[in-house]
């Protein structure tokens, strides 16, 4: 009997997790985690997935125990990974906007600048990206290694922090400042050299690609459909955004035309009075799963 070939993915463990499962459910992919095997369901038998730490993904892609996976391009700069870059996917446990590593400090700290931390201690879980920092800034301070609760420590062990953001809330609940940003992160499919050069897997990498980020672009679009007189045509595609053109097609009564079209979703509330007072009737919303251009 002939093996099924197989990509084996690896996709983030904790607090991206659930995201990001949403997104491949969306994508079309539907993995179920069990808490009595730490080998994911996936109804697709040429796929295999592997829940993993976001900071060690790169890794086993670039020593090629991973096909391919889904991690933040911070962690592939701190490990050094060699990898190809599939695409970039912004998406994130909070907001849709990129994750940011900054320096922090106490807000009554003496330190305004990165120049103030010559021989200064700084705790984080980014040590080579930190490391790198402080040589572009010209600056000598010890990195110390963080397994967690970093923001306590800029208080009482530690003179700065380089600690994650999305939007600087816990930085602020916990009375820090940010004097700098090192560098802002999103989500990346990367696939392993060897294995992007292999043609089924690359065939395979991009189709999931192509469909992850046709579910991305649906999210923020909806479609809508409506019927209008033909002698209100031209008045309502002037007021009508789109994709690309509109379609539209003849409906069983005479004069009458159907018009459908995808739009962004925040303009909705704005469009449909719009479209109404153009002539159109019968006017329908719906959600999208997957945008593919």
């Amino acid at each position: 009997m002939k093996q099924t070939k197989f990509l084996r993915l690896g996709l983030p463990k904790g607090s991206l997790q659930e995201a990001t499962l949403e997104k491949m459910a969306k994508a079309g992919f539907n993995i179920q985690v069990s808490s009595r095997s730490y080998i994911p369901y996936v109804d697709d038998e040429e796929l295999e997935v592997r829940l993993i730490r976001a900071q060690e993904i790169s890794r086993y892609v670039d020593h090629g125990y991973l096909d391919c996976g889904i991690t933040g391009l911070d962690w592939i700069r701190e490990n050094g990974s060699q990898v190809h870059e599939v695409g970039e996917f912004l998406f994130s446990k909070a907001t849709r906007q990129a994750a940011r590593w900054v320096l922090a400090v106490p807000e009554d700290s003496a330190i305004k600048s990165p120049k103030d931390l010559q021989g200064k201690r700084i705790a984080t879980e980014v040590v080579n990206l930190t490391r790198s920092y402080l040589a572009s800034q010209g600056v000598e301070a010890e990195v110390e290694f963080s397994w967690g609760a970093t923001e306590f420590k800029a208080h009482e062990l530690v003179d700065a922090i380089v600690e994650l953001t999305e939007t600087g809330s816990s930085l602020r609940a916990n009375k820090l400042r940010i004097i700098d940003e090192i560098m802002s992160s999103t989500p990346r499919l990367i696939a392993n050299l060897a294995s992007w050069k292999d043609p089924w897997k690359r065939e395979k990498i991009e189709t999931l690609a192509m469909l992850l980020q046709g579910a991305l672009e649906a999210e923020a679009k909806v479609g809508v459909k409506m019927n209008v007189a033909k002698k209100n045509l031209q008045k309502l595609l002037k007021s009508l955004p789109a994709l690309r053109n509109p379609t539209i097609s003849r409906l069983s009564q005479a004069g009458w035309v159907a018009v459908e079209t995808i739009i962004d979703e925040h303009i909705v509330r704005e469009i449909i009075p719009k479209l109404k007072a153009a002539g159109a009737e019968g006017i329908i919303e719906y959600p999208l799963n997957k945008v593919v251009y």
